[in-house]
């Protein structure tokens, strides 16, 4: 362009040496960081804007019937500014456009007016040569013939539009029209390209073009319009477009399995798959078969034969009206899609399962673009906001039950919206590469359209891009970070050379913007770039060309210099950029030799196949079940209408007469106990009104514990069986208190809320229910009584008077003088006349699934204690305290205590009683006494056993627990002060109520677990003499990995589920999720995590906090780990460090992983000889307090229960798949010798 001034302002007749007004606006530098703010006009009162309005056209009618240029023009011109309230560069704008549309218009023109433009046009002459070469820049000679005018007629207007003396000369001044517009310079550098192939063609017209997406290699562009056809084009064919010797395919293939207009087409980032979303309400997913396509056209159809042979995968139904538009997060791992129905779906990206519904916005959803540090995706909405959720990416084997906590609302932006309007067919936002800001199209600033620019974390902006005079529909962010210094020259410095981002704008004015955010001003605004509105836009990766469609059918590719946006940086700086915001993209490093390869290989197997056995039982094809190594297997035979079919059947004739039976393969499946009464609930017949007979129908919910239904989730109720799901749950929304009862309380929760209506004796049931229905009218709630028989209405109760009955207890107990002087006082237990303890068989609770009632005998305890009334008139000469056990009815024993009884319990070991005045008492089974009165310092308040071991705590805080089946402690008393906090409590000024205790256990090796009213939870340690809290609510609103709705181990059962099996591998099983389950319900029952959430929200956002997230995540599975060790429970610490492995696999943390397969080796492989094998032995006499396994740097080869073997095996098998950690697994691996096992023989994880 400047080149192109230098020709033509040369043959303008101008004067020299004009000089500005004194009211110049004076132009400077704008800053980077308020780069993209709008200059300040003069002119921001609205009347002086609409009398510039005025003034121009008066103006322009003046100069064209001025009969010659002279003194009597200028006088008229100045009078109509001087009217106007003097020079802008406002009204020089606007004298310019009235001027071009004048030209455009073709009217003849007379007198000055037709001398000037014969004057300009013959300086245009000289540039013939340069307009046939750039056919493209037609558009702009209108605009510098305008110019020529200008220059003969009103040289003022063209000195305000920013041309100084010399005009081509000198340069334009700084910052204002006329630099903007010199600055488009793409006009003769940018290269347009439109080929008359790339359209979507009809008989009669082309198809409106809605969507156009380049895939992650650059190599494909997919379009989508109203033919209902996905098209893909080869880019490299549209770059040679004006090369007529170019042979090569220009389309690759095209696809029609909708059967409406296609609103939106994207690429996965990975570039495997390619989905589509239509009016039709479906979306489809492709991917790429690698065998030859058909060499033949589809019959019936005009298409070329397919170059490549795209195929479809799968047909998404989740919305109730068109999918206006979808998104790929950028690792792949989701898919969302918008609608017209208001809803935003979430979709797996591995097995395209529907993860989550989210119903939010009250309007048409038009738009979404995601985070690149793949925290957040913005979805917008015609309700006028954007709202912004946060995600954890899902793993492989997730299902909708994983994800109940993920996609949670962050934020809710409607300022920039509140006036915009509903008449756009797209909201398309996109968010910047280095992951800064959200450009949202069709904003609006006062009663100008623009598009809001929102910045992260604040989730705010007063930004605005101005330009555009209709609504804008579609914003695209260039994918790379650009700089003005060449990186090939000098080595890039941020310091020296910030870099900066491209943005392009478009949408109903059909005019193009392109923004860089060093500028204040576009660096291109293209006008009438199409006939109708611009629909979508598209990058292609390098960063460097950008494909526009067009509702006229039109598709165009504009290839821009790099003089024009500058150099792009390297990937490297976009990854620095994200890093703050804690993108995860480890993981993708060279590859360290072949064994490194065959040990990536053995890693992902086993994962994929878990993936592909769980789409096989989502979509039906057959039963999955595991093998004992945990790895997901296809059963034999395909189930067809409920029976085994052994094999496929040709003619009646099996392929394969060899092939055993599965019941030969496979052992008989365990009959359920619950079928018989399955098959009476489904023949059950009921009479109606009328006395007709029907088969009552039955519930799916009501047969029995597994539903007929196809599985959502693979569930992992039964032991052993299906993937777990370790990845990490979204934080809880923990701004509000909860209440975990449904509406009507606990007798809704028990009896539920939807019980018909009782009989009433000389009532019709209708007029019940009419009564009801009015009652409820106008917001009321009835009151009913909820009978056995069904909802009565209340009836008025006379209030009680008179003698009221005793209550159950009696009195309350003697307290001990001592409690006057503790520290810690608990509440002791109330004197009731009669304490009963009913246990099974083996002194555990029964198993409610068991059928064999045979073996359920009824033992039963019970113990009286004597009322108020004397015997012998005396106050202290009262009854004794009866106990009496029972079995089946029969009395086994009977024995007396002196005082009155407090607490009693007991199992198939021995019964125990604590009574009033301390002492604790303990008989065998048949009632021999085992030891004397224990004398404890003051009254008991809990008393639990567990197989051999009593805990007894008293009112004083003092924890202590007997082996009664060696008269024995495993430790001194222990006291309750440390984990009440009781000295933050007693030091204060006043006194404050400290937490209470809600639970208090022992597992079956005697350790105390405790939980109290915070939510935290306690276990005692006595090889380290220190409580060690398990649980808290910090990993709660801070840890990725918190799970309120399950236990991370929901398949291991409990210990009082495994009978008597009592071994290490039992231990503790589930008292980990016991207790996080406890510290979710109490916190969420009291709303006491709204502070805290609201700190972690905002630390999430700071500077300096960027690894917080991730920080706290490990650290919670660290400290899992650690607890699991300490309480000896086997199955969880399993998955627990399985968890932890692979976390450190994807953060790429190498000094950890280093150090946990270190601990995990231990000294397994070591030859001690003899002597060495005795100082071990002598060694590990010496730890009589803690098991030899627990703790990681035992010298046994077992490590909690487990061969450090195992262990070992299967973390190196999880780590193997990241590159980056490979130079220290790949040692590991060839010593475990994973590489040479048989492919079947590979650990799955």
């Amino acid at each position: 362009m400047d080149g192109l001034l230098r020709t033509i302002f040369p043959c303008f007749p101008i004067k020299r040496g004009i000089q500005l007004p004194d009211e110049t606006v004076k132009y400077q530098h704008i800053s980077e960081k308020t780069a993209f703010q709008r200059p300040i006009s003069p002119l921001d009162d609205e009347k002086l804007r609409l009398r510039s309005d005025e003034a121009a056209l008066s103006i322009v009618s003046a100069m064209l019937d001025a009969d010659k240029n002279g003194p009597s023009l200028d006088a008229t011109i100045q009078s109509l500014v001087h009217a106007a309230g003097g020079w802008s560069e406002y009204l020089a704008t606007k004298i310019l456009a009235a001027l071009e549309a004048v030209l455009r218009a073709g009217e003849p023109l007379n007198g000055a007016m037709k001398e000037a433009s014969d004057k300009a046009s013959e300086g245009l002459k000289m540039t013939e040569g340069f307009a046939a070469d750039h056919p493209e820049a037609t558009a702009v000679f209108c605009t510098v013939i305008a110019l020529g005018v200008l220059v003969i007629l009103a040289p003022y207007v063209v000195e305000w539009l920013g041309f100084i003396a010399g005009f081509g000369e000198l340069g334009p001044l700084e910052g204002s029209w006329a630099a903007a517009w010199q600055a488009r310079g793409w006009t003769a550098a940018m290269k347009y390209i439109r080929p008359v192939w790339l359209t979507h063609s009809g008989e009669k017209k082309d198809f409106e073009v809605y969507s156009c997406h380049v895939s992650p290699d650059g190599k494909r562009l997919v379009t989508a319009a109203g033919d209902g056809f996905v098209r893909i084009w080869s880019t490299d064919a549209i770059y040679n477009a004006p090369d007529s010797s170019y042979t090569k395919p220009k389309q690759l293939c095209s696809m029609s399995n909708h059967s409406g207009t296609i609103h939106s087409v994207r690429f996965s980032g990975t570039g495997k798959y390619l989905a589509s979303g239509s009016d039709d309400r479906i979306v489809c997913i492709y991917y790429i078969d690698p065998s030859p396509p058909s060499e033949f056209a589809t019959f019936g159809s005009n298409e070329a034969p397919p170059v490549e042979n795209w195929k479809i995968s799968r047909r998404l139904i989740g919305h109730d009206n068109d999918v206006q538009d979808l998104g790929w997060s950028y690792d792949s791992s989701i898919l969302v899609t918008v609608g017209l129905d208001s809803k935003v779906v979430v979709w797996s990206g591995y097995t395209f399962e529907k993860l989550k519904t989210l119903v939010s916005h009250q309007s048409h959803v038009k738009g979404l673009t995601f985070d690149p540090a793949n925290k957040y995706f913005a979805t917008a909405s015609d309700d006028r906001t954007i709202k912004i959720w946060r995600f954890t990416p899902p793993g492989p084997n997730s299902g909708p039950h994983d994800q109940m906590n993920n996609f949670q609302l962050e934020k809710t932006i409607s300022a920039p919206f509140v006036a915009s309007p509903l008449t756009t067919y797209f909201r398309r936002c996109s968010w910047s590469p280095d992951g800064n800001h959200i450009a949202a199209a069709n904003a609006v600033n006062g009663p100008v359209s623009s598009v809001a620019i929102i910045n992260r974390g604040a989730w705010d902006g007063d930004i605005n891009l101005i330009g555009h005079e209709q609504p804008v529909e579609v914003c695209a962010f260039s994918p790379r970070l650009f700089t003005r210094n060449d990186p090939a020259k000098k080595p890039f410095d941020p310091k020296t050379s910030p870099v900066h981002t491209v943005i392009a704008c478009a949408g109903q004015d059909k005019a193009l913007s392109v923004w860089i955010t060093t500028n204040p001003r576009p660096l291109c605004i293209t006008q009438e770039l199409a006939v109708k509105s611009i629909s979508d836009l598209a990058w292609t990766p390098d960063g460097k060309t950008l494909i526009v469609t067009s509702l006229d059918g039109t598709v165009i590719a504009l290839v821009f210099e790099t003089s024009e946006i500058g150099h792009e940086v390297s990937l490297d700086e976009n990854e620095k950029a994200l890093a703050k915001f804690g993108a995860g993209r480890r993981g993708a490093g060279i590859v360290e030799g072949t064994d490194g390869l065959l040990l990536e290989e053995k890693s992902k197997e086993g994962e994929m196949r878990g993936v592909e056995g769980r789409m096989g039982a989502l979509m039906g094809d057959a039963a999955v079940m595991t093998n004992g190594n945990g790895v997901s297997v296809q059963s034999q035979g395909l189930l067809i209408n409920g029976t085994g079919a052994t094999s496929a059947l040709t003619n009646g004739q099996a392929h394969d007469q060899d092939t055993p039976r599965p019941e030969e393969q496979f052992p008989k499946a365990k009959e359920d106990p619950n079928a018989a009464k399955l098959e009476r609930l489904k023949s059950r017949v009921t009479i109606t009104k009328d006395g007709k007979k029907r088969i009552a129908p039955l519930l799916v919910s009501s047969a029995g514990n597994e539903s007929s239904l196809p599985r959502t989730q693979l569930m992992a109720s039964s032991s052993n069986q299906g993937a777990q799901n370790d990845q990490p749950q979204a934080i809880l929304d923990l701004s509000k208190p909860f209440d975990g009862l449904p509406k009507g309380g606990l007798a809704s929760l028990l009896l539920g809320n939807k019980r018909r209506l009782a009989a009433v004796e000389g009532v019709e049931d209708d007029h019940v229910e009419k009564r009801i229905v009015i009652a409820s009218q106008d917001g009321a709630i009835p009151i009913l009584s909820n009978t056995t028989n069904g909802l009565l209405p209340a009836k008025n109760v006379v209030a009680p008077a008179g003698q009221q009955p005793t209550p159950e207890f009696i009195r309350p107990a003697i307290t001990n003088p001592n409690l006057t002087v503790s520290q810690v006082r608990l509440a002791v237990p109330k004197i009731r006349s009669h304490i009963v303890q009913s246990f099974g068989g083996s002194g555990v609770a029964g198993n409610a699934n068991n059928s064999d009632q045979s073996t359920q005998t009824e033992v039963m305890i019970e113990a009286r204690n004597p009322t108020q009334v004397s015997i012998t008139g005396k106050a202290h000469d009262q009854e004794p305290c009866r106990v009496t056990v029972t079995k089946r009815g029969q009395p086994v024993f009977q024995d007396y205590l002196p005082r009155s009884a407090l607490l009693v319990t007991g199992n198939k070991d021995f019964w125990s009683i604590a009574c009033e005045d301390g002492s604790v008492y303990a008989w065998t089974p048949v009632g021999r006494r085992l030891i004397n009165a224990l004398v404890m310092e003051s009254q008991p308040v809990v008393l639990e056993c567990q197989d051999q071991w009593l805990l007894c705590i008293t009112a004083a805080g003092l924890c202590y627990v007997w082996d009664m089946t060696h008269l024995s402690s495993p430790h001194p008393p222990v006291s309750l002060a440390p984990i009440l906090d009781i000295a933050t409590h007693s030091l204060q000024e006043h006194p404050t109520k400290a937490p209470a205790i809600t639970g208090a256990r022992l597992n079956s090796e005697g350790r105390i677990v405790i939980t109290l009213t915070n939510g935290e939870g306690y276990a005692y340690s006595p090889s380290m003499f220190v409580w060690q809290r398990l649980s808290e609510l910090w990993w709660m609103v801070g840890s990725q990995y918190w799970n309120s709705t399950d236990s991370s181990v929901g398949n291991l059962r409990s210990t009082s589920a495994l009978g008597n099996d009592t071994s290490s591998s039992n231990v503790s099983a589930g008292v980990i999720p016991f207790l996080e389950r406890t510290t979710t319900n109490e916190t969420l029952a009291r709303g006491r995590a709204q502070v805290l959430n609201r700190l972690v929200k905002q630390l999430l956002s700071r500077e300096g906090f960027e690894g917080f997230e991730s920080g706290v995540s490990i650290a919670h599975l660290e400290n899992r780990i650690a607890a699991a060790m300490m309480l000896g429970a086997k199955d969880e610490f399993q998955v627990y460090l399985y968890m932890y492995a692979k976390r450190l696999g994807v953060e790429g943390l190498k000094m950890k992983v280093e150090e946990l397969l270190r601990g995990l080796l231990g000294g397994i492989y070591e030859d001690l000889g003899e002597e060495g094998r005795g100082k071990a032995k002598a060694k590990a006499k010496t730890r009589v307090r803690n098991a030899e396994d627990r703790h990681w740097g035992n010298e046994t080869d077992m490590l909690c229960g487990w061969p450090r073997r195992e262990l070992l095996k299967g973390v190196t098998l999880i780590l193997g798949k990241n590159r980056d950690l490979q130079r220290i697994t790949v040692p590991y691996a060839k010593v475990l010798g994973v590489m040479e096992e048989q492919e079947g023989d590979a650990m799955v994880t």
